[in-house]
């Protein structure tokens, strides 16, 4: 199922039920934070409190000064407990405080983002919460992870999908889980984010780049994410007259973000923006002349159809989440093959006519089928069927 083939329940409809409460966990915070699961978040929620929802996000507090942590945005109630900094340990934390917290305020649903928390899904139902998890992508498959965390990974998919009502982010994950759990997945993608094109060039000037002359990646500075490829590929393209700009951020002394930096300082072609929202991501997207995504995990990448979104020519993996992107085929390349990447981004430079012909098909297919409304519409239908079974199972 697509977001296209769903029917979006009226708005007058839903608003004459009862209002569901519903508390919102496994995320960093909602605004100023980089990550899919966030942007998911900060898209889809305040069109659910549209729909009539009271939805309270849980916030991991270490990311926000005690001085800024606002209590209200957009219609949404934002909560903030403690989690410790650390890989490993801050989301399972987290969640189990999460967990305890729910099960006091006693929300009509508890919804848990990542398979991560969904370790957690068990002892939420033994308090008698109702569940909902979103499995935003196969989170194991990471680099980053060791054996063990790997393994809890796999164990946190197994329970939250037997013990919560899941929901999968995109086809390929939605197939996976009933190949391999045989239970019903609710499939509701990511929307495509509307475009707003920026007008200045404040942000270009300040990282030295050129409009319709850089190569743009927006995600997470990490070695899933492969950006250390796209300096390859680049290096070794010759985009005379190019620039590749790098947004995103990575934890202090990350050894992959040093990597990076250290690639990037043997170039002044090589920008790192760091992590960038509001007006400047905007500026960035409206002005690229290209975007790649590399990465070797995905679920159902928003920076891929944010790009998209504002017509920009895109190069991107050829992994199964990705490919399900109504991109043209000879638009994606296979996961770490620098040389190919290398000619596509040469040809691109040398006529860049030819790689932006096929945008506003590209685009059109995405307004049809992937809408924020949609998903919101669809979340809540899960929310009210998992109320009213008085259970937080896929039975």
């Amino acid at each position: 199922m697509t977001a296209a083939s769903a029917t979006p329940v009226p708005e007058a409809t839903v608003r004459e039920s009862r209002p569901l409460s519903i508390m919102v966990a496994g995320l960093r915070g909602l605004v100023g934070v980089q990550g899919g699961i966030e942007m998911h978040a900060r898209m889809l929620y305040p069109l659910l409190a549209r729909l009539g929802c009271s939805i309270e996000v849980m916030h991991r507090s270490p990311y926000y000064a005690p001085a800024r942590r606002p209590r209200e945005w957009r219609g949404l109630t934002l909560t903030y407990l403690w989690a410790p900094k650390r890989p490993g340990l801050e989301t399972a934390v987290h969640t189990l405080l999460c967990v305890l917290y729910a099960a006091i305020r006693r929300p009509d649903i508890l919804h848990l983002h990542a398979i991560g928390p969904g370790l957690l899904a068990p002892l939420a139902r033994l308090l008698g919460l109702r569940v909902v998890l979103t499995h935003h992508a196969p989170d194991y498959e990471r680099e980053k992870w060791g054996v063990l965390a790997k393994l809890l990974l796999r164990a946190g998919e197994r329970l939250g999908v037997r013990f919560a009502k899941p929901i999968a982010v995109s086809p390929v994950i939605k197939e996976d889980l009933k190949m391999r759990f045989g239970v019903d997945v609710t499939m509701i993608p990511n929307g495509a984010p509307h475009a707003h094109p920026a007008r200045g060039c404040a942000t270009l000037e300040k990282f030295g780049l050129a409009r319709k002359r850089y190569v743009l990646c927006v995600a997470r500075l990490e070695p899933a994410k492969r950006q250390l490829d796209l300096v390859e590929a680049f290096e070794r393209a010759g985009m005379r007259g190019w620039k590749l700009a790098l947004v995103g951020a990575a934890p202090d002394g990350d050894a992959y973000h040093a990597r990076l930096l250290e690639r990037a300082n043997r170039s002044a072609d090589i920008v790192l923006t760091g992590y960038q929202e509001g007006s400047a991501l905007r500026e960035l997207y409206t002005h690229a002349g290209l975007f790649v995504l590399p990465s070797s995990v995905e679920g159902h990448c928003i920076a891929l159809l944010e790009a998209a979104s504002y017509g920009v020519p895109i190069f991107a993996s050829a992994i199964p989440a990705n490919l399900v992107v109504p991109l043209p085929r000879d638009r994606f390349f296979p996961v770490g093959d620098t040389a190919k990447l290398a000619t596509m981004l040469r040809g691109a430079a040398v006529d860049p006519s030819r790689v932006r012909a096929q945008c506003q098909s590209v685009l059109a297919v995405l307004r049809t089928e992937y809408s924020w409304r949609n998903a919101a519409h669809m979340t809540r239908s899960v929310y009210a069927a998992a109320a009213e079974s008085g259970r937080g199972d896929h039975g």
